[in-house]
């Protein structure tokens, strides 16, 4: 019996070890693409978003989000942001208002 609750407490233990890690995975963004765009990507990219926009001052960039090949987050005149996705000819997929601040993910 208590080899067998020794068994199960260890088993507890590693499940939490794990899960613990992966929380702490997540927390850090392990796994998202979230690089900022450099070079003439970026360039590209910034170029294509403002003029969707009509100007602006970019807050932040980023590889493949949210289904994109490049997203651009951009905060307007008016103070309100948008984000806008780019596909990998820098074509827009689809602009819409953010309401993160810049490197909060949500």
């Amino acid at each position: 019996m208590r080899r067998r609750t020794t068994l199960i407490a260890g088993g507890v233990l590693a499940a939490a070890a794990i899960a613990g890690g992966t929380g702490i995975a997540v927390a850090n963004g392990a796994g998202d693409n979230d690089a900022p765009l450099e070079g003439s990507t970026l360039d590209e990219a910034v170029a294509a978003a403002l003029e969707a926009t009509g100007g602006g001052e970019v807050l932040e960039t980023e590889v493949g989000d949210e289904g994109s090949a490049y997203g651009v987050e951009i905060r307007l005149e008016d103070g309100s942001q948008v984000e806008v996705n780019l596909d990998s000819s820098f074509r827009v997929i689809n602009q819409e208002a953010d309401h993160d601040s810049p490197n909060e993910q949500g």
